[in-house]
């Protein structure tokens, strides 16, 4: 796409273009065209957030609170009074002399009969045992502990690298973690597009914002019957034509990229031919195309691009030693550059 791109630019723009100097110049270009000559004044409105880090709307908070489910198994002991323990045996554990909790989300224990746990804390359910057992033997002291969790999970899908089913515990789970134990995220997940489904409802979480910008409400504990999906990687792309030494689509799915970070890492302006005035970036915003240019003839102007971050779909044109009029040469370049940019979406 990105070669195809160059090749019908390069046909629409081989004259010599001079860039300009006033205002009226700019104002000769039709109401579709925006023109925006960067500088310090005005080069932080085009600083876009929407290329940084997203807040998710999930509580994030530590606290987490396991209630027993139907399914877990418990160990209740009843100090000095062995017989009102299922006997272990030197082979049999925790989990196989446990008291499974039933579908009715009951157990069955010794004198008291059908004791409700489903719901409730392991601290409700040590004492209600312990104030029934009380008609039978004073003071009675009671430990109730899960054995075995096995009531409360969710389910990691999408590009990690081993997708699977994780119980809760009483430790809370967090994202990053279920991440991790399902192995990381493969070499084409994006983090940035972490989806979580809970309660019929999917919520967008930015995890990469956790990762690399510190925000730490994008690292959420999860909850019983979340289902979580990490995505493959999209394509997002700016197009870098023009006098440039290596013309080249440029990745943005990555990391932010910047217009010097882009110029630079395509060798540079194509010299002696490039106009360093002539640095543009195509963009389209709403039904008007927008046509940043950035002075590059002194070193200010790249120090201003370093804050000038690229988006999805941007082409970036430097022009050729001035010779021409520029606008005319905008606006042969234009319909190109809208079709490079419906292109594109179509395939996204």
């Amino acid at each position: 796409m990105g070669l195809l791109a160059f090749l019908i630019l390069a046909a629409c723009a081989d004259g010599y273009v001079e860039f300009p100097t006033s205002p009226e110049a700019q104002r000769s270009l039709n109401d579709e065209i925006e023109v925006i000559v960067l500088d310090k004044d005005n080069i932080g409105n085009f600083t876009s957030p929407a290329r940084g880090h997203r807040p998710t709307g999930l509580p994030s908070g530590r606290h987490w609170i396991y209630r027993v489910g139907s399914g877990d198994i418990l160990s209740v002991i009843v100090f000095d009074h062995p017989e009102l323990t299922l006997p272990a045996g030197p082979q049999r554990s925790a989990v196989e002399t446990g008291f499974q909790v039933a579908t009715d989300g009951t157990i069955n224990y010794p004198f008291i009969g059908s004791v409700q746990a489903s719901g409730r804390q392991v601290e409700e359910i040590r004492g209600d045992i312990a104030q029934r057992l009380a008609s039978f033997i004073p003071e009675p002291q009671v430990d109730v502990r899960v054995a075995a969790y096995n009531s409360q999970a969710i389910v990691m899908a999408g590009e990690v690298k081993q997708p699977n089913r994780q119980r809760l515990t009483a430790v809370p789970l967090t994202l990053i973690e279920a991440i991790n134990a399902a192995g990381g995220f493969t070499s084409e997940a994006d983090p940035r597009y972490v989806s979580v489904q809970r309660g019929g409802q999917t919520h967008n979480v930015d995890v990469q914002g956790f990762l690399s910008g510190g925000l730490p409400q994008n690292n959420p504990v999860l909850r019983n019957g979340d289902v979580v999906n990490v995505p493959r990687r999209r394509a997002e792309e700016a197009y870098l034509l023009g006098e440039i030494a290596r013309p080249d689509v440029v990745d943005l799915s990555r990391e932010p990229i910047t217009l010097t970070q882009a110029i630079t890492r395509r060798g540079g302006l194509e010299a002696p031919r490039a106009n360093a005035r002539g640095v543009l970036v195509f963009r389209e915003a709403g039904e008007k195309m927008r046509v940043f240019q950035l002075d590059t003839s002194r070193p200010t102007g790249l120090l201003l691009g370093t804050r000038f971050v690229l988006e999805p779909g941007d082409v970036v044109y430097v022009l050729r030693s001035p010779l021409q009029r520029w606008n005319d040469t905008i606006s042969r370049l234009l319909p190109t550059v809208r079709a490079v940019g419906t292109a594109d979406r179509v395939i996204n």
